[in-house]
């Protein structure tokens, strides 16, 4: 355990509550999401279970049994051919943002994906002064692709998305050998392999 006691861990159907909590806030107060209802946790229980269903990781930031931070990787297109692109949705409490817990969230994500044999990660960010997903993003090496001007409406405004994209360890051009078939993310006592990923 780190000074700061924080453990990066794969997610469990208790925490469901404190991240449905964690979400609401961002719909309701922010542009990370472009709900403008909140789910109620029965349905963001869903949600996670079909990223689990397609072997992707979904993983919490947690200190002393409280859970302060998520993020998972989904597909970015449900059409076969985008299968080997992802988007990644980072979502942090919001008495924590700016400690780290966002990086460490998504730099295991982003490496848990690497090792399942996908190739590029796809970040959404609403809001094009939202600087500290931005910066967070292109701290892990995500390029800026573009600006989707005014696409969203929410809180009286007209928002914009900002579109990142970084490439995946082990894709380069000349040899690619996609998501392995029928292997699932694995864990072991929850952990991956024979020890857990810890921020610091």
């Amino acid at each position: 355990m780190t000074a700061d006691g924080v453990l990066i861990r794969p997610s469990r159907e208790a925490d469901v509550p404190e991240i449905a909590a964690i979400y609401r806030y961002h719909v309701l107060y922010g542009l990370a999401s472009f709900e403008e209802i909140p789910p109620d946790p029965d349905e963001l229980a869903s949600r996670r279970r079909d990223i689990l269903n397609l072997g992707l990781p979904y993983l919490v930031a947690e200190r002393s049994g409280r859970v302060l931070g998520y993020c998972y990787a989904g597909l970015y297109r449900t059409r076969s051919a985008y299968r080997f692109t992802l988007e990644d949705s980072i979502y942090i409490d919001k008495a924590e943002v700016g400690r780290g817990l966002g990086r460490a969230l998504l730099a295991t994500v982003l490496d848990r994906c690497a090792e399942l044999g996908y190739r590029q990660m796809v970040a959404v960010i609403g809001g094009s002064d939202t600087w500290p997903s931005i910066r967070l993003h292109a701290a892990l090496g995500f390029t800026r692709i573009g600006v989707l001007p005014a696409v969203g409406f929410k809180f009286g405004n007209w928002v914009d998305i900002v579109l990142m994209q970084r490439a995946l360890a082990g894709c380069g051009k000349s040899r690619f050998i996609g998501p392995r078939s029928g292997i699932k993310f694995a864990v072991r006592g929850e952990m991956w392999g024979t020890s857990d990923a810890r921020l610091g």
